[in-house]
Formats: structure tokens, sequence, C-alpha cells
């Protein structure tokens, strides 16, 4: 497994930026396709956004389309999020998690259970 700490969460008003950060440790981060989830209060853990192990192919969910940009390092075993435009509705615990099967590849992942190292988690909340 692949260990996974989250940072660069906080507090910051509507239509402003906020980067994530997610530094892997463990084994090889490249082999793994990464995610990006949330989870409100009151909510289940939702699908954000997702990158292959070389950062050529990533998808989005709906609502942060356009918004939102996951991006990886993987000389610096980092994942990212740039997120532009937030709403109140982005409030959230983001989570980053690597995928359970560790094979490298192309294939995208956007449900929970194809994930199977997960981090603590960082609050972002957006004032209105």
């Amino acid at each position: 497994q692949v260990q996974l700490v989250e940072s660069g969460g906080g507090l910051v008003q509507a239509g402003g930026s906020l980067r994530l950060s997610c530094a892997a440790s463990g084994r090889t981060f490249s082999s793994y396709t990464m995610g990006w989830f949330r989870q409100a209060p009151g909510k289940g853990r939702e699908f954000v956004a997702t990158i292959t192990w070389s950062g050529s192919g990533t998808r989005y969910a709906d609502s942060v389309k356009g918004r939102f940009t996951i991006s990886r390092d993987n000389a610096k075993n980092t994942l990212y999020l740039q997120m532009n435009s937030l709403t109140p509705s982005d409030t959230a615990v983001y989570y980053c998690a690597a995928d359970r099967y560790g094979r490298g590849g192309s294939l995208l992942y956007t449900h929970n259970s194809d994930f199977g190292s997960w981090g603590q988690g960082t609050q972002v909340t957006v004032s209105s």
C-alpha cells in the first residue's frame, strides 16, 4: 500500500481558490491511478477527480468540471488539486486516494471501491 497525507485545506471566501496537496510514500507512486474525493457533513463520500499514473488522462465530477484541476508530480510523489471559483457547496473534507490495483496503465477510476489507500483528509470551508 501507499501512505497518503493531504494538506492545503482551509477557510476561503466564495470565489476564491485553494490548492490541495497529497504527499505519498511507500510503494511506487507512479504505479497508481490517483483520485480526490470529498465528504460534506451528513453526506456520503463523493468522487471529485482522478488522474492516470502518467498524468495524461483525467476525469472530473460534473460539479467541479472547469473549476478544479487535478495534477501530479511523480518525481515529488505528490498529487495536487487546484480549486478555483469555490462556492459554499464545495465545503467538505477532501481525501486523496490511490487505486487498489497498482498496475499503472491508462484506466481511470471514479468509485470508492476502486481505491485502496486513503489519506486522513483536509477540511475545506468556503464562506458566502
